[in-house]
């Protein structure tokens, strides 16, 4: 996901998509995930010439970015989708108030997991295709793909506030899906939010993917197996919690009851609730569709604090 934080940060991207035929340009590769100029150019009915300024200005802008590869008809520019998603804050005027983590899917603080489930580096599976006790395993923190057919990922989220600030929002994005053995596209599964143990809604996942390789899959990952999953964003502030923009819960920060002292932890859980019970996967930058392992980020609220402590010395001098 591409974030703007302010409306002046993002003129390049806006300039980008001011051109009906970069607009269809970024339809074509949302559709086909990745397509070479000639492609584009063929789908469109334009000129390679024509294409080749619109393209440029889609990746100056970081909207997609351009691989080589070798065809049949010798080097070509194949085009992707650099981020699937783009928020922009209109209402943010403090846009200093803000930071935001990158947490390695792998570096979960606890876990629970059942079979069928496993992980993997970008390298390797660690240890064997279903066996929970590998979760413990030191090399963990380097996964890149994580799966369970039940069971939670927890992890610690760092608190930066200092004494006279305040939480506004927490947001999460992360790319994930179901859990089928091997893969199904029809496979919903009710994956549950929790912040500091509080449930802040679910989110039905509709499969578990792989009609198609992953865009980041590295290429020893086998072919029958999941490739992908979906963006999704969750946004916890004092109107409620939302995923996507829609409301999952009335749960606020509020009835989390957070402070610049309080631990912050999330988890992502299958649970034992019967309606759809079909796994958890989670996609890290070296797996699925998107370049981006969990991130986190905190918008906060900056509040004056009073000279207290010069009142009581003028106090105690009279």
């Amino acid at each position: 996901m591409i974030y703007i934080k302010d409306l002046m940060s993002g003129i390049e991207i806006f300039k980008a998509l001011s051109s009906e035929i970069r607009i269809q340009i970024l339809e074509l590769l949302a559709t086909n995930q990745a397509l070479n100029l000639n492609e584009i150019a063929k789908k469109l009915n334009l000129s390679n010439g024509a294409i080749t300024m619109h393209i440029k200005k889609l990746e100056e802008s970081g909207l997609i970015e351009i691989n080589t590869s070798v065809g049949k008809h010798g080097i070509q520019k194949v085009c992707y989708l650099n981020k699937d998603k783009l928020m922009v804050d209109l209402r943010s005027k403090d846009v200093d108030n803000l930071y935001e983590v990158e947490i390695q899917v792998g570096h979960y603080s606890n876990y629970q997991a059942v079979p069928t489930c496993g992980l993997a580096t970008k390298d390797s599976i660690i240890g064997d295709f279903d066996e929970p006790r590998y979760f413990a395993d030191p090399q963990r923190i380097d996964s890149e793909i994580i799966w369970m057919a039940e069971g939670f990922l927890e992890y610690r989220i760092p608190n930066y506030l200092k004494a006279n600030q305040t939480f506004r929002e927490i947001q999460f994005s992360m790319e994930i899906g179901s859990e089928a053995p091997g893969f199904s596209d029809n496979y919903p599964s009710d994956l549950y939010f929790y912040v500091n143990g509080i449930e802040i809604g679910y989110w039905t996942s509709p499969g578990d993917f792989g009609d198609q390789r992953g865009t980041f899959n590295p290429d020893w990952w086998p072919p029958h197996l999941n490739q992908y999953g979906m963006l999704k964003l969750i946004r916890i502030n004092n109107e409620g919690s939302f995923i996507d923009g829609c409301r999952i819960s009335d749960i606020t920060l509020d009835d989390i009851k957070l402070d610049y002292k309080s631990e912050l932890t999330f988890r992502i859980a299958v649970t034992d609730k019967p309606v759809n019970k079909r796994g958890l996967t989670i996609y890290g930058k070296h797996f699925g569709n998107y370049s981006q392992d969990l991130l986190a980020r905190v918008l906060y609220n900056v509040h004056e604090i009073e000279e207290a402590g010069s009142l009581l010395t003028s106090s105690s001098m009279e």
